[in-house]
């Protein structure tokens, strides 16, 4: 059957789509990761920590959903990339599930009970929740920028000879750290947003000013990493965009410093690095004018253009092998058929405007700063 989009764009099609739903996914859940690493910091009393904690918690549960959606495209679009991805990381996945389960437990549990120690456990629960999700997410892509050690056999099954303490490489803990101080920064500009203007505001600028200098030291050295360490693969020879989803079929060497190669060949990509230092600077003389929407705005550029900086310095690579380049997942070697490619995308069509409407509509209605007096009103409050 003949469809009208060709089988090459629907593959880039489907990887923009997937950089989409991971920068979605920062963009919100993101500030609640960073309200939560943040929350035993900036505020003192019970009253400022159940403020800080109401700022996120009318729709962190909703931001989730991006997580689920992109999860669920790399199973759908990316079969090879989410069987290898799930079951080499699988460590680290648990970590990160058992720190988001941990979360809505301490949303609902903490104001059960007025004792101290009680809420003060669950909000070092919710910090726990907020701080080994964005580090084991930047421990995650700097592994798949250094390559996993995963080779396929000849009926492509997949077999992981790695571990879980060999993910944290000097190279993968900097971008751990890099996703902590991005995700702070948003969590400070968001706070900025929707808290009451008061010590907790005071103390989120202080540290949000700490995590916008971190973020540009770390951003930087993570660039001077790749360009002068020993990152990087090359497809040697002609890639077949079209051709079928078999990565045996493509040759791939390690080469250090290929990861720069991109941006000689597309000038235009230098937006993406580009925009990830101008938005900490916009955030940063946001947080030293007190002006809450340079602030977050800057703080979102900065969010877009780190994570696209990854996407796009790696392309077409998606998950390359260190034990095996000839094992390597690309864009154009381990997606599913045409056909499902073709369905997903008119599935997408019609449910993604959907929800970004609905969730526009919800930030809308919940829209309001969150103040200590809410809670002698309000008894739905956490």
């Amino acid at each position: 059957m003949e469809l009208p989009i060709d089988y090459a764009t629907l593959r880039l099609i489907w990887w923009g789509l997937l950089g989409v739903l991971l920068i979605a996914f920062a963009l919100t859940d993101g500030f609640d990761l960073g309200v939560g690493a943040l929350l035993p910091f900036i505020a003192k009393t019970d009253d400022e920590r159940r403020m800080v904690i109401n700022t996120i918690g009318a729709t962190w549960e909703g931001n989730q959903v991006w997580f689920v959606l992109a999860g669920g495209s790399i199973f759908a679009a990316w079969p090879f990339v989410y069987a290898v991805s799930f079951s080499s990381f699988y460590m680290a996945m648990f970590l990160v599930l058992a720190a988001l389960i941990l979360r809505p437990v301490a949303f609902k549990y903490r104001s059960k009970r007025p004792a101290k120690a009680w809420r003060s456990f669950w909000d070092w629960a919710l910090f726990v929740g907020g701080f080994v999700p964005a580090l084991v997410f930047g421990v995650a892509v700097g592994n798949v920028m250094i390559g996993a050690d995963f080779r396929l056999d000849s009926d492509l099954r997949s077999f992981y000879e790695g571990s879980l303490l060999g993910l944290f490489t000097p190279f993968s803990l900097l971008c751990g750290l890099l996703s902590v101080a991005m995700l702070v920064l948003h969590g400070a500009a968001w706070l900025g947003l929707k808290s009451e203007r008061g010590p907790v505001a005071a103390r989120a600028r202080t540290f949000g000013t700490v995590a916008g200098l971190l973020s540009i030291a770390l951003f930087i050295a993570g660039g001077l990493f790749v360009a002068y360490g020993d990152l990087g693969f090359r497809i040697v020879g002609a890639a077949d965009p079209s051709g079928v989803s078999n990565p045996l079929r493509t040759a791939v060497v390690a080469a250090p410093g290929a990861w720069l190669d991109n941006y000689g060949r597309y000038p235009w990509m230098i937006a993406a690095p580009v925009m990830g230092l101008v938005g900490v600077v916009a955030a940063l003389l946001g947080l030293w004018r007190r002006s809450e929407p340079l602030t977050f705005g800057g703080s979102a550029v900065s969010v877009i253009g780190i994570i696209s900086t990854v996407g796009l310095s790696m392309f077409p690579f998606i998950l390359p092998s260190t034990i095996d380049p000839a094992s390597s997942l690309t864009v154009w070697n381990s997606s599913s058929t045409h056909l499902t490619l073709f369905i997903m995308l008119g599935v997408t069509v019609v449910f993604l405007p959907l929800i970004l409407i609905y969730t526009s509509w919800v930030y809308k209605v919940l829209w309001g700063r969150s103040s200590v007096a809410e809670f002698k009103t309000n008894p739905d409050l956490y």
